[in-house]
């Protein structure tokens, strides 16, 4: 998959975690190598954490490297892009891989 941000861009985010995480949302969130990153919410476990994958799988640091995220981690949702080329962000309703499943 192309990713839908790159660096660079400037987004507009709703800097409440959502009430309800779903498989398909770009969030921000913190993780233990990065003060806040983007990334796309592929699975919800039962216990509430959240498996999350960056769009571009060669140059992300995400679940795959670190697991399952705890939702408190999610800090915001990305309603869009505003810069260079403003777009609204729509969660995907397709899996994405074989961990979106």
């Amino acid at each position: 998959m192309a990713p839908r941000l790159r660096h660079g861009d400037q987004v507009l985010v709703w800097m409440r975690p959502p009430r309800r995480l779903r498989a398909g949302m770009v969030v921000v969130l913190e993780l233990p190598s990065a003060p806040l990153s983007v990334k796309r919410v592929t699975r919800v476990h039962p216990d509430g954490a959240v498996w999350v994958q960056g769009d571009n799988p060669f140059g992300s640091t995400d679940s795959r490297q670190l697991g399952a995220v705890e939702a408190a981690c999610v800090r915001g949702r990305v309603l869009g892009r505003l810069w260079p080329k403003p777009v609204l962000i729509r969660p995907h309703t397709t899996p994405i891989g074989p961990e979106g499943d």
